[in-house]
């Protein structure tokens, strides 16, 4: 379980929340807190009061990989096989482990036909999914997507769709604008001017907006 403990950090403000294993979804109007939320989850940034545990170990002892929403951002390497590869030789894995784990990972996302093409020849689709396949080569206990899913077609959601079956990844953290992606999850959090307003079940969350008369749903919903 991910616990969190008197978190204050920019927007956000969390006295207490739990999530458990599985995929969780944080969704929420502009300026919500969404990233900055992921961030402190994932360690990127240290809260200014607060503590963060992942299975009662600090983020930044525990493996954790991040996504963030432009494509860009996540590339590194000229060959799609040496991006794949970099963090299990970053680890100093050997070349025989390095490439196993790179032939499952773009086998379990359908990419192995990328190995040899040039990362800045990539649509920004592909460029996603790379991405996706980089993070995910080491097995992190926690995979954090950050408005990943804002450039991808619908072919390349079922990536991450798959993601949220049973084994896939201890723990799936991801925001988004997309309802229906977020109804997949096994837990939303809806965060309103950094306030954690409603966490569980989606039906649930989806039941408790509409009832409260929080701000739409579906509308205007993305940003940090």
């Amino acid at each position: 379980m991910i616990t969190l403990t008197q978190i204050s950090q920019r927007v956000v403000n969390v006295p207490d929340l739990s999530i458990d294993v599985g995929a969780t979804a944080v969704i929420g109007p502009n300026g919500s807190g969404k990233t900055t939320l992921l961030e402190v989850c994932a360690g990127l940034t240290i809260p200014t009061q607060g503590t963060v545990l992942i299975d009662g170990t600090p983020p930044r002892k525990t493996e954790v990989a991040w996504v963030s929403s432009a494509p860009d951002r996540n590339i590194l390497f000229s060959t799609v096989r040496d991006e794949v590869a970099s963090p299990c030789r970053f680890a100093g894995l050997s070349c025989q482990e390095t490439e196993s784990a790179v032939e499952q990972v773009c086998d379990r996302l359908g990419i192995t036909h990328l190995l040899d093409r040039l990362t800045r020849t990539l649509s920004g689709g592909e460029k996603g999914v790379v991405a996706l396949a980089t993070a995910l080569v080491k097995r992190p206990t926690m995979l954090v997507l950050d408005e990943f899913d804002a450039y991808l077609d619908h072919q390349t959601l079922a990536s991450i769709t798959r993601l949220m079956q049973p084994a896939s990844v201890r723990y799936l953290l991801f925001c988004t604008q997309n309802m229906a992606l977020a109804s997949v999850a096994d837990q939303i959090i809806f965060l309103k001017d950094g306030q954690v307003q409603a966490s569980g079940r989606p039906e649930d969350v989806f039941d408790q907006v509409e009832t409260e008369g929080f701000c739409p749903l579906f509308p205007g919903m993305g940003g940090a």
